[in-house]
């Protein structure tokens, strides 16, 4: 197995902490490692490192002999010209477009893409070049579940190594195949997928606290005998002493993060109605086509809604009709008298980056630093010299935990989120989830993020070619649909990272075919497709539960499930492969 990047005992560090010290981690051919942490532990800058793009402070990074690494940054910058134009010519860079919802914007110049839409496109420029080592950091930001299922593909089917970054829990389980955690400085490594890795943490914080018990028994025994007097003391040697002292004085190592997430606020009460949209249509002008058409949308005082949908398909426009940042052309919105909105955007509010937290958090008219501001700033663990950190310093992550901050000290009793697990660290969607599940207020959010919308949702509306509509059977039937049967014809230019070059897989025999063999093998194909979809629903609902769980036998046995599962799915999506190569090579 060839060696891609070789990192040795490298170190990088902030002005106010140590983001990783002397982490040694190898990645091969085939490796695919996820990377997790919390907002601010350096996993964006250890991409880069890894990637080339930044030198550690100390230790070594090597890279194997013409080895071509392709980096998606958190903040990607693309070239002059059109998206066509940066990205290339040739049908398969098209369908990659088109798998990430760009067919539209190809002539559009990429000085006038939203910070979404250049992210899909640098996204594309990633996966359409010829690389051994793609590293990505958060590659599922502004895609739609459509998009975030082909990717999954694509990347299970990519013959090179994977290192990716992500709060997709989803993602994650079905591709990586070692997880590197960073916590606190040092580096964590798991064999196994994201469940394999929630294993693991929940072993060590067990240890961890079994280790400090002990620790303070022996010190309790070592205090009894050193209280005992001169004399007792004359009787121990001076290192047992000394021992004794250290023992007394070492403190545990403090959690990454001292508490969990306290959201609680004394949110207003909601009288019985809360926001009607009645025939509701939007479009920006007269010229421009009508985004939303004639919806009608109830909330009630415990809404729980989540609304998906492609990317442009309106769901954002949605949120700004509900909020009142614009007016319907046509219909009506009306909103209860108690109702107080706090809207959570997909970039956030603008911050000053020369600002320090605290002055952020106290704005213009309170005085930075103030008891009240500080127990907040706590409860999103901006602790230490975090508060006076300036917002310029913050990594990606920390940014956003600051905008959802400011959004919810509102105190808002309709809370509006769109997007809102992009760019936050795994611990901080986890607490929003259980903060959600006892808020209590009225929630509409758009996410594409699978498990956060099963947790804080009860009901789904779509938008889907102009038109809002409730989902019967909710997020799993929208699921199926979005990953429903496509005709043949497309599925044997279903782009697998095989297909776009010019070589075969080792080993893997040229299939001659006869046109009675070519439709015997979409038949196959057909049948594969939905048994892919079956494990794959199957496999998350197992993850789902091992999400929810605390109880160790049932951890164990879920995670002896979700390994079968996988293990077959695994299998099927070889027979697709093989499947679709025999199609193409017929079409060849």
């Amino acid at each position: 197995m060839a060696i891609l990047v070789d990192a040795e005992k490298i170190s990088v560090s902030r002005s106010d902490r140590v983001l990783f010290s002397e982490l040694s981690i190898t990645v091969s051919d085939r490796d695919r490692l996820g990377v997790v942490g919390i907002n601010g532990t350096g996993k964006s800058t250890l991409l880069r490192v890894l990637a080339g793009k930044q030198g550690p402070e100390s230790g070594e990074v090597r890279k194997g002999t013409a080895v071509r690494i392709g980096l998606l940054d958190q903040d990607a910058i693309l070239p002059e010209g059109t998206v066509s134009e940066v990205i290339g010519s040739g049908w398969e860079n098209e369908a990659i477009l088109d798998r990430l919802g760009m067919t539209t914007l190809l002539n559009r110049n990429v000085s006038e893409l939203s910070g979404g839409q250049v992210k899909r496109v640098a996204l594309a420029k990633v996966l359409v070049a010829e690389v051994d080592l793609l590293i990505l950091d958060e590659p599922t930001n502004h895609l739609d579940l459509s998009a975030i299922s082909w990717l999954e593909s694509w990347l299970s089917r990519f013959r090179g190594g994977v290192i990716i970054v992500s709060h997709d829990r989803y993602l994650l389980d079905r591709v990586t195949t070692r997880m590197l955690e960073l916590d606190r400085g040092k580096g964590y490594l798991h064999e196994g997928g994201y469940a394999a890795y929630l294993n693991a943490v929940a072993e060590r914080e067990e240890r961890s606290a079994e280790a400090e018990s002990i620790r303070k028994n022996l010190a309790r025994h070592e205090l009894a005998w050193l209280r005992r007097g001169a004399k007792a003391r004359t009787r121990k040697p001076q290192a047992r002493i000394d021992a004794a002292r250290k023992l007394i004085d070492t403190k545990a190592q403090p959690a990454a993060r001292s508490s969990t997430l306290d959201l609680s606020y004394d949110t207003p009460r909601l009288g019985s109605k809360v926001i009607d949209a009645v025939e509701v249509s939007f479009a920006y002008s007269k010229q421009d086509p009508t985004i939303l058409s004639n919806f009608t949308l109830r909330l009630d005082p415990t809404e729980r809604l989540g609304v998906v949908g492609t990317n442009g398909s309106g769901k954002t426009t949605l949120l700004e009709l509900l909020a009142g940042h614009i007016k319907p052309t046509s219909g009506g919105i009306e909103f209860g008298q108690t109702v107080r909105v706090g809207y959570y955007t997909q970039h956030g509010p603008t911050l000053n980056e020369s600002a320090r937290v605290a002055e952020v958090i106290a704005g213009p008219t309170r005085v930075p630093g103030s008891p009240s501001d500080k127990r907040l700033m706590e409860r999103f663990w901006f602790t230490g010299e975090l508060p006076w950190a300036t917002v310029n310093t913050l990594s990606g992550g920390e940014k956003r935990r600051l905008q959802l901050l400011i959004v919810l000290a509102s105190q808002p009793n309709v809370l509006l989120l769109d997007e809102p697990t992009n760019d936050l660290d795994l611990d901080t969607l986890r607490a929003l989830e259980e903060y959600l599940d006892d808020w209590p207020g009225a929630l509409v959010v758009v996410s594409h993020d699978r498990i956060f919308l099963e947790r804080v949702t009860t009901r789904i509306v779509a938008c889907k070619a102009g038109h809002v509509a409730e989902v019967p059977g909710g997020l799993s039937t929208w699921i199926s649909e979005v990953l429903a049967y496509k005709e043949p014809s497309e599925l044997s230019r279903s782009l697998s990272p095989l297909t776009s070059r010019d070589e075969s897989r080792p080993g893997t025999p040229k299939v001659k075919t006869t046109k009675k063999s070519l439709g015997s093998l979409q038949f196959q194909l057909v049948k594969l497709d939905k048994r892919i979809v079956e494990l794959t629903a199957k496999r998350d609902e197992v993850l789902v539960l091992f999400n929810e769980t605390s109880d160790h036998q049932r951890l164990a046995q879920l995670g002896t499930e979700l390994a079968h599962c996988q293990s077959e799915l695994d299998e099927v999506e070889e027979k697709w492969l093989n499947t679709i190569e025999a199609i193409e090579n017929y079409n060849h």
